[in-house]
């Protein structure tokens, strides 16, 4: 049985970081009508390039009911995006499906050496795109390593935290001041004879740590799938989560990095082994998070929040609780039952959900379904928004349609139904993925797995518009309808 929080959890302090969304520019306006919501097609489009430069300023951070709260926005991208919209979305689909494709075979390869091994001897791969500069829908936030101000991808399918460092051997352009370990008192390497540096480090990573030559530092070298990497020194430092400080909390010091990570000094890891983020501050925050997605593309913002004071909430519908799996084998990810969906009101049946085993992952875009379960759900979408053309697939999509001739249309709802009888009704914004920006190619924001026996993955586009709990020490993840917003 599942562990439920003690009462003290309640008084835990609590944290409010706040995140930018870095892709479709969608909204949950629109009028819902016998299971379907009729809404603008403007209000669905993407937002224009030229809109990187209007980000509004920033605000300072503040208390509100006991929570600090820190406003987050990405930074303009490094580079302007290419013009041809269709390729832009393409190439960070391609990426999608490689994140995809790494989980798939991480969670293999865990399943073959259960047997012999606790972890996997081989470094986690998944790749990771910035949603800086590619505009995926990855999230970032600011947090302060010693005295630097540091902007860090959240991915809840990573667990060390890691950011780039002076003296750095290669590294890549990052928009905030690199953080220099030689100039902080409070910087310290983790021995290498440490279980830090073995047990620990091989359970966030996939391997353990090597010694330097005086023996005196731990190295870690952390590869993804789709060739970033990053290389150095395994180390304690106090960080500052807005007011709250964290001293001797264990990150990677980066010397030599490379891959997708745009602007972004690293990542913050909030999966579920000892050295991620959430395992670390559970002294402070009683191993509970949350977050909130927003649906627009700039001038919007969602929120972190570290602790369980649901008073930081806006949510419109109460929290709803389901059973996490945990699987000490696949760590860092969290795993829930998928029991069943519905579209437009109208229940799928499908073999996949005698075995619904799924993953959730902010890192992942686009939701990943077992071929019986997508087949059937988009068969039931095709027929319920047949009124509209069709056209062809595109990349992972391949549900698709040409909306361009109407100024609304009219979406079937989805609703993804879990363990404990709770419903997870998707955001209008999540259904449909704008391929060209006319509205001449739409699609469905689904894909299907290319085997059954593979575990499905509920990406970030399907978790717009929800207040996520994870509630690690009660073992059980919360869903609440939530309009999400800075304010």
């Amino acid at each position: 049985m599942a562990r439920l929080p003690s009462p003290m959890l309640l008084s835990f302090p609590f944290f409010v970081l706040v995140l930018f969304t870095v892709l479709a520019q969608g909204s949950s306006a629109g009028v819902v009508q016998d299971n379907a919501v009729v809404v603008s097609l403007h209000e669905l489009k993407f937002g224009d390039d030229d809109r990187l430069s209007s980000m509004s300023a920033s605000q300072i951070p503040r208390k509100q009911n006991g929570a600090t709260i820190l406003e987050l926005k990405h930074n303009p991208p490094l580079s302007k995006p290419k013009k041809n919209h269709a390729k832009y979305i393409q190439n960070l689909l391609i990426l999608d499906e490689a994140r995809a494709t790494s989980i798939q075979d991480h969670i293999k390869n865990y399943k073959f050496q259960e047997k012999n091994v606790e972890f996997s001897s081989e470094a986690v791969q998944l790749p990771l795109s910035s949603g800086v500069k590619l505009q995926t829908l990855n999230y970032v936030t600011t947090i302060k390593i010693g005295s630097t101000d540091t902007t860090v991808i959240v991915d809840t399918g990573s667990d060390l935290t890691w950011v780039q460092c002076t003296p750095c051997m290669a590294c890549y352009t990052q928009q905030d001041p690199i953080f220099n370990s030689s100039s902080s008192p409070t910087y310290n390497s983790v021995p290498c004879n440490s279980t830090t540096c073995t047990a620990s480090l091989q359970a966030a990573t996939g391997i353990s740590g090597s010694c330097s030559s005086d023996r005196n530092s731990c190295f870690y070298a952390l590869g993804y799938g789709d060739g970033s990497y990053t290389r150095g020194i395994l180390a304690q430092e106090t960080i500052a989560l807005g007011d709250v400080q964290i001293p001797n909390f264990i990150f990677g010091c980066g010397r030599s990095n490379r891959g997708l990570f745009g602007g972004t000094s690293g990542l913050m890891g909030l999966g579920r082994t000892q050295l991620s983020l959430v395992s670390q501050t559970t002294d402070q925050f009683g191993g509970v998070f949350s977050y909130c997605l927003p649906t627009r593309l700039y001038n919007s913002s969602g929120s972190l929040v570290l602790g369980n004071d649901t008073s930081a909430f806006k949510n419109v519908t109460p929290v709803s609780y389901t059973r996490m799996i945990v699987d000490p084998t696949m760590a860092p990810f969290y795993f829930l039952n998928l029991t069943g969906a519905s579209v437009g009101g109208v229940p799928i049946n499908a073999s996949g959900f005698s075995n619904g085993k799924i993953l959730i992952d902010s890192g992942t875009v686009i939701t990943r379904l077992p071929p019986s379960i997508y087949k059937a759900l988009k068969a039931e979408f095709v027929a319920q928004f047949s009124s509209y053309p069709a056209v062809t697939g595109f990349s992972i999509l391949d549900t698709c349609f040409n909306l361009s001739s109407y100024d609304e249309v009219r979406v079937p709802t989805l609703k993804l139904e879990l363990e404990g009888e709770v419903t997870v009704s998707i955001d209008v914004s999540g259904i449909l993925y704008f391929v060209k920006k006319d509205g001449s190619q739409v699609c469905l924001a689904m894909a299907s797995l290319s085997y059954e026996d593979q575990v499905g993955i509920i990406g970030n586009y399907q978790q717009k518009n929800q207040r996520v709990v994870y509630d690690t020490v009660g073992s059980r993840l919360g869903f609440a309808k939530e309009p999400c917003s800075y304010s």
